[in-house]
């Protein structure tokens, strides 16, 4: 029957559930053949011609026959001679090709890809004196592209390739405009100049200190419960910080856990504002498969984690690990001391003291929780970019720590409670020691993280939202106790998370101060809210950011983010965010819209956008997209995104399948706006080959002409006020840097505060004993100093921001007429028969499949999508993103990469 590749195809191995490198022996057994059930009449004919093979017990052998000769090892060099085109050989052979000088064609390549051929041009740039026109052609300027892909004899040498290869005309122009998009895909097709060169070093050296320090700072803490650190290290560092008279015993837990992470974190802001977004043809070479494309992959789909790829579980083991290492090690080397007559003098049993000790190790060991709590959802720092990470894709590593640290406390403080009353001294619980630890304020501090904890639980959260939210304002009590309850000495070893966080939610809160330009609000059929808003153009922003939004007239406290579903690459000058209607707030804004025509202003507060530093969708040859209702919203500005890309950077852009299921058809007017209402100018497939598959779960057909006209889209026009602003950077546009001064500054004026309030007022009281000053005193001095110089550096980084910015790029709207309401029909209603005026839009419904009355067949679609890389992303409800992880970590296919977008927790 011949090869199995020329009957079946590129998918032969998918259908018939075989490796593309099979041997006879994996595709049968002592029952007989195992190949998939025969689905197609080529695979019945195989199946049948199978019956009347007759296998031997003999291991498969492979047999080159060339020209006759038969051999069991392969020879390249024998099977080129018999491939290659015979001539005799010219006179001037030798004189132009020099054995052994003859450069491989990776390495050609290598040089070409940089730029570094000798082409004439180069040459003369050096100041040779060579003509510049090319050798071949002397029409052109023998360039890099022009010798490899534009010059004459050029296109004949590719035009006799292509038709080796056998492609179609087509697949002619797309192999050629790839090839020269790879081409130029380095430095835009010209050579690096030192200023790239300078910044590409700065990148590297700032990654590579970072990755110092922090495995320096997690040496500490895997050292921290050893008898070496405690009877070598720990004496040393206390001579060496905090023998000194400006700091104290404080000098020690400040500068060698507390000063390394402010320096991490300001390297992340020099790496990321040197970090220029990787050219996006890149993507296309920088594939993730092997053992990178391994660890991302799904391990666990379902399960109290959720979804938790290779690389997760890896870490999160390592991290148990040192929690256990830490408690064990802690435990071994106290209770060595631990004897009868020990626990005796301290008036305690033999259990009592053990248990003593085992209590305190708890809360040592929730420290280490605790130092990491707070970075997770630290949305604007710049540890959580630097690491690929966002800040709701992170939510989850806050949720583990956030189970790990109040578990730890909770055992912690149960411990000392059984201690107490069983010694018999209940009256330590409500003690308040200046000069040691204070029981009570560990206890406040407990009590309080025990009612956030408790409104965590999926049930409170969801029917409860405002109760949890605002039970977690309490982190602000929790930390003030905590650090009262152990001093501020020792506090300093968790702290340097929650000082970033601190710097993050001061800038946060300035941001949220101004009312922003919103211009309008369009109301569509499944109660869905589209709100515009007034853009700074140079505020620039990655598919799949997101948006929180404060209205005050709904609520002065909530804030709930959203995704933004604009491109700042097609709008410049506008931001949009899609806001479902499914809680109480949202219903309450719908509500508050849809029920009068006569709102002119609507006043709204935003914090963000915060979203991925750079996105590598281009690096797929497909991207598949599978939402659940308005789980849409994410993959509206990715499509956006890469309109945009392909118009104005003329790059390849991957195939776009997108796989949208509704409850019902009203819901379907969400594709409305997947193209924005301006900024496109010709048809859709111009730009970009998309494919939408639309599924109507709930209704069996679709509606009749007169009930589809009657579903409207309600567009809201608000009247600008001389207070609003366009939403921007509160930071301007260096706000990576301004952010690292920000970090620096403050921490050096409080270290410098600190330091003169140390030696000129606390010093001359206690001389470094710790026993007479008040340690509570010491504790809220500190507090203090570090909140007074958090928020004097964000507000004088924010005010010269603004003087600077301010005046030009966020000037004062006029108060001019609108109008007040329009409306528009959708363009899903009755299979789309009608005209639409909009060209893009009416591509993107020819591009449209509306399913009725059934589910979406995720495996078979999923599987169905060619390509040697195919992105595959879901959001959605969560059964619906457990069953696309698990189609795509079950190996049935190795080119899906899995991504999971999910905004509840």
């Amino acid at each position: 029957m011949g090869q199995l590749w020329s009957l079946f195809g590129p998918t032969g191995p998918r259908s018939l559930q075989i490796p593309i490198d099979a041997k006879v022996v994996e595709a049968h057994n002592s029952h007989g053949w195992t190949l998939a059930s025969p689905r197609s009449e080529v695979a019945l004919n195989l199946h049948v011609h199978l019956t009347t093979v007759a296998l031997t017990d003999q291991n498969d052998e492979y047999e080159w026959n060339v020209e006759g000769a038969r051999d069991k090892q392969y020879s390249a060099a024998a099977t080129w001679e018999a491939m290659r085109p015979r001539d005799g050989t010219k006179e001037w052979a030798k004189l132009i090709w020099f054995k052994g000088h003859i450069p491989k064609m990776a390495f050609t390549m290598w040089v070409a890809n940089y730029n570094r051929l000798p082409t004439r041009s180069r040459l003369a740039s050096w100041g040779m004196i060579v003509p510049k026109e090319c050798g071949f052609c002397s029409r052109m300027e023998e360039t890099r592209e022009h010798l490899m892909l534009s010059c004459e004899y050029s296109i004949v040498v590719w035009q006799h390739i292509m038709l080796r290869l056998n492609p179609t005309e087509r697949e002619i122009l797309r192999r050629e405009r790839g090839y020269m998009e790879i081409m130029k895909s380095n430095n835009g097709g010209s050579s690096p100049s030192p200023g790239d060169e300078f910044k590409d070093m700065i990148k590297v050296v700032t990654k590579f200190l970072m990755m110092v320090i922090f495995l320096g700072t997690i040496m500490l803490w895997i050292m921290m419960p050893t008898l070496t650190y405690r009877n070598k290290w720990l004496p040393h560092m206390r001579i060496k910080f905090g023998a000194s008279t400006y700091f104290g015993a404080t000098g020690t837990t400040l500068f060698v856990y507390m000063f390394p992470m402010i320096v991490v974190a300001c390297l992340g802001c020099v790496y990321l504002h040197f970090k220029k977004r990787k050219s996006l043809h890149i993507y296309r070479e920088t594939k993730r498969g092997g053992v990178l494309g391994a660890l991302r992959k799904p391990m666990l789909v379902k399960g109290p984690l959720g979804i938790v790829s290779v690389t997760e579980i890896m870490f999160l083991a390592m991290f148990v690990a040192l929690l256990l290492w830490s408690f064990i090690t802690y435990l071994r080397n106290s209770f060595a001391t631990i004897t009868p007559q020990t626990a005796a003098a301290h008036g305690e049993s033999l259990w009592q003291a053990k248990l003593s000790s085992a209590a305190l190790r708890l809360g040592l060991i929730g420290n280490i929780c605790l130092a990491f709590l707070f970075l997770p959802v630290a949305r604007g720092s710049s540890l959580l970019p630097a690491l690929g990470l966002t800040s709701e894709s992170s939510i989850k590593y806050h949720i583990w720590l956030g189970h790990m640290v109040m578990t730890l406390f909770t055992l912690h403080g149960l411990c000392y409670i059984i201690l107490w009353v069983s010694m018999h001294e209940v009256s330590e619980m409500i003690t308040w020691d200046t000069k040691d630890v204070s029981n009570l304020a560990g206890e406040i501090a407990l009590l309080v993280g025990l009612a956030m904890w408790a409104t965590t639980y999926p049930t409170i959260r969801r029917r409860f939202f405002e109760v949890f939210f605002y039970t977690h304002y309490l982190y602000i009590v929790f930390m003030l106790f905590f650090v009262l309850h152990v001093g501020i000495t020792f506090s300093f070893i968790a702290f340097p998370g929650f000082y970033i966080f601190m710097v993050d939610r001061f800038l946060r809160f300035l941001q949220s101060r101004d009312n922003i330009r919103l211009l309008s609000a369009r109301i569509l059929p499944s109660e869905a809210i589209e709100f515009t808003f007034s853009k700074n153009p140079k505020l620039v922003y990655s598919p799949t950011s997101i948006l929180f939004v404060n209205i005050a007239s709904i609520s002065k406290l909530q804030w709930h983010p959203f995704t933004i579903t604009s491109s700042s690459k097609l709008e410049p000058e506008k931001l949009s965010v899609v806001i479902k209607c499914e809680g109480k707030w949202s219903t309450k804004l719908f509500q508050k819209l849809s029920s009068s025509d006569q709102i002119n202003h609507l006043a709204v507060s935003v914090e963000g956008p915060y979203g991925p530093a750079s996105t590598d969708f281009l690096r797929h040859e497909a991207l598949v997209m599978v939402s659940g209702g308005s789980g849409i919203t994410p993959f509206i500005s990715v499509i956006r995104d890469l309109i945009a890309t392909g118009k104005n950077e003329k790059c390849k852009i991957p195939k776009i399948t997108l796989i949208c299921a509704f409850k019902n058809s009203s819901e379907i007017s969400m594709l409305d706006l997947v193209l924005p209402l301006s900024g496109l100018e010709s048809e859709l497939s111009s730009e970009i080959d998309i494919k939408i598959e639309a599924f109507i779960t709930r209704e069996k057909e679709a509606k009749s002409e007169s009930e589809a006209t009657m579903e409207k889209i309600k567009t809201l026009w608000f009247k600008p006020s001389l207070s609003d602003q366009s939403i921007s950077s509160i930071l301007g546009p260096n706000s990576w840097l301004w952010l690292g001064a920000i970090l620096a500054s403050s921490f050096l004026i409080f270290m410098i505060i600190i330091g003169i309030i140390t030696r000129y007022y606390i010093y001359p009281i206690d001389h470094n004993t710790n026993k007479i000053y008040s340690l509570t005193s010491k504790t809220i001095l500190y507090i203090l100093v570090i909140s007074v110089s958090i928020m004097a550096t964000c507000s004088a980084a924010m005010l010269w921001n603004k003087k600077k910015h301010g005046n030009v790029d966020n000037k004062q709207v006029q108060n001019v007429d609108v109008p007040s309401l329009t409306s528009s029909p959708t363009s899903w209603g009755y299979n789309s028969s009608r005209e639409i005026e909009s060209s893009p839009q009416e591509s993107l419904v020819k591009c449209t499949n509306i399913h009725f009355g059934e589910r979406p067949n995720l495996k078979k679609l999923l599987l169905d999508v060619d390509g040697s890389s195919v992105g595959v992303l879901v959001c959605g409800p969560r059964k619906m993103r457990q069953k696309v992880a698990k189609i795509c970590s079950s190996g049935l296919a190795e080119n899906l990469h899995f991504e999971s977008i999910s905004f509840s927790w």
